[in-house]
């Protein structure tokens, strides 16, 4: 059974004292045990990190450019044996850990453009003979700690951009599938990162509050459930850090009268079960406006008897296992509890059987749902659908906008006046027109709104570089010795 080390200053590492299992889902089996990084080690990691600092901030905005450049080759490259890697650990079906890192490498190439997304202002003449220009600069040591549901895309979403602005890096990757993020720490070396720029350390709790605490740590990014994203949240920025911490979502999809019900349907199985539902973008709950509710949920119920579960590693499995067997208990328990609260299970999960010690689960759907129901008000994070039934436009969106996660949501119409409407009203960080899963491109920033974010910078694209920066303005001015004197006054422009 291999050892998983941890990755300080360009060399893997780690004392043997605690260490934590590491599953094939698809199996069941144990296939890796994780170091558990002790406060020491980590402390070595930053420490690694800001003695690599002063050089890396000073390194030419060309080089680091082109580490970016040479990294997206490597991934490009590698791409396969990664994606196997990510599905060995999550389970998640390989093309689908093939479509996060491709979502991983969209920020890698907007990081390669460090160049112009560095770029400073200037003011000529503000006053008389005095010019004012703006810098951007690094903050220093970056905190990033990591889910296991994204173990590539993630940690790109925040490593790429916080390097590209001059900034080192302590990673602590989810403990389930930390293999990813040392390969990928591997890659950036192999690119020419220099070593201590990025550091991988492993572990849990222990791990994660020395880097909130340590003072040596300018800033923090996480993303993960809500209630651990408010706690670091309130840890870090009372220890003095800048913060961004993504919670949990509970996204909504609202299909209207007017809506292609075929094609909500296929949207709606799409977006509910891919990657067994463990994605912070997952649909979790449709919203069946008006009279369409029993068309949308036969129209569902039909299709998904056909989806294939099964190892992701087969090319015929539209859907792997969960992560691990507790996760897959916990999303059977909501299931199991839904009639109780007076919910109607249309297609049970619990009862697909599978010749396997894996850690799967059928998809389930749930219709009759109401938002004092648990199947609403908790975060699943997995394969289970619930239906809403509302009976106007404004219903849905009052439904929508008194949850307490706005992370994502969607709107299937073919009338452009209600979808701009939906835009306009919604209380939610990303939305979507006839698309199911709105993550944007790189060149735009992924974050939500209410719970489901804490701190007001979102990861990735634009965002991200304010995150990572510090502004700094000038002033200056290049006088003549005859037109030195003394002004007690306030400097006024003139």
């Amino acid at each position: 059974m291999s050892l998983i080390r941890h990755y300080i200053n360009g060399t893997e590492v780690g004392e043997v004292i605690r260490t934590l299992p590491v599953y094939n889902p698809a199996t069941g089996e144990q296939q890796h045990e994780v170091v558990c990084a002790s406060v020491s080690e980590v402390e070595s990691a930053i420490a690694a990190a800001k003695k690599a600092f002063p050089a890396w901030r000073a390194t030419s905005l060309t080089k680091r450019s082109g580490v970016f450049f040479r990294l997206r080759h490597l991934l490009v490259e590698r791409r396969a044996e990664l994606a196997a890697i990510v599905t060995s650990e999550h389970g998640k079906v390989l093309s689908d850990a093939d479509g996060e890192i491709a979502r991983g490498l969209e920020n890698v190439e907007f990081a390669s453009g460090l160049i112009n997304l560095l770029k400073g202002d200037f003011s000529e003449q503000v006053s008389t003979g005095i010019d004012i220009h703006q810098v951007k600069q690094p903050v220093g040591v970056v905190g990033a700690v990591t889910p296991f549901n994204f173990p590539v895309m993630v940690p790109l979403w925040m490593v790429a951009s916080a390097i590209a602005c001059g900034n080192t890096v302590v990673l602590k990757p989810s403990e389930k599938d930390p293999s990813a993020a040392i390969f990928l720490a591997k890659l950036f070396t192999e690119a020419g990162l220099p070593d201590g720029v990025l550091n991988v350390v492993h572990g849990d709790k222990v791990a994660v509050d020395t880097i909130l605490d340590s003072p040596d740590v300018k800033a923090v990014s996480f993303v993960g459930s809500t209630p651990i994203a408010r706690s670091i949240y309130q840890r870090a920025s009372a220890n003095g850090k800048r913060v961004q911490a993504l919670g949990g979502a509970k996204n909504h999809m609202v299909v209207m009268p007017d809506a292609d019900i075929n094609g909500a349907a296929d949207a709606a199985i799409s977006a509910a079960y891919g990657s067994a539902g463990e994605r912070c973008m997952a649909v979790s709950v449709l919203v069946a406006v008006g009279n369409i509710a029993d068309e949308l949920v036969e129209n569902i119920r039909t299709k998904i008897g056909d989806l294939v579960i099964g190892d992701g590693t087969h090319p015929e499995s539209e859907m792997g296992p969960l992560i691990t067997r507790e996760a897959r208990d916990r999303v059977a328990s909501y299931v199991a509890n839904a009639p109780g609260e007076g919910a109607t299970v249309v297609v049970d999960g619990r009862d697909k059987k599978f010749d396997s010690n894996g850690f799967f689960i059928g998809v389930s759907l749930v219709d009759n749902v109401t938002p004092d129901m648990a199947v609403y008000r908790d975060e699943i994070f997995g394969p289970v659908l619930a239906v809403v039934r509302v009976n106007t436009y404004e219903e849905a969106v009052e439904l929508i906008n008194n949850n307490s996660f706005g992370n994502g949501v969607a709107i299937f119409t073919r009338d452009g006046g209600t979808a701009r409407q939906f835009e306009f009203d919604i209380e939610v960080g990303m939305v979507g027109i006839n698309v199911p899963i709105p993550v944007p491109i790189g060149a735009y920033s992924f974050g939500g709104w209410k719970d489901s974010l804490f701190g007001d910078s979102h990861i990735y694209g634009p965002e991200s570089i304010h995150f990572y920066t510090r502004s700094k303005v000038v002033t200056s001015r290049w006088p003549r010795a005859e037109q030195s004197r003394i002004d007690l006054g306030f400097p006024g422009n003139h």
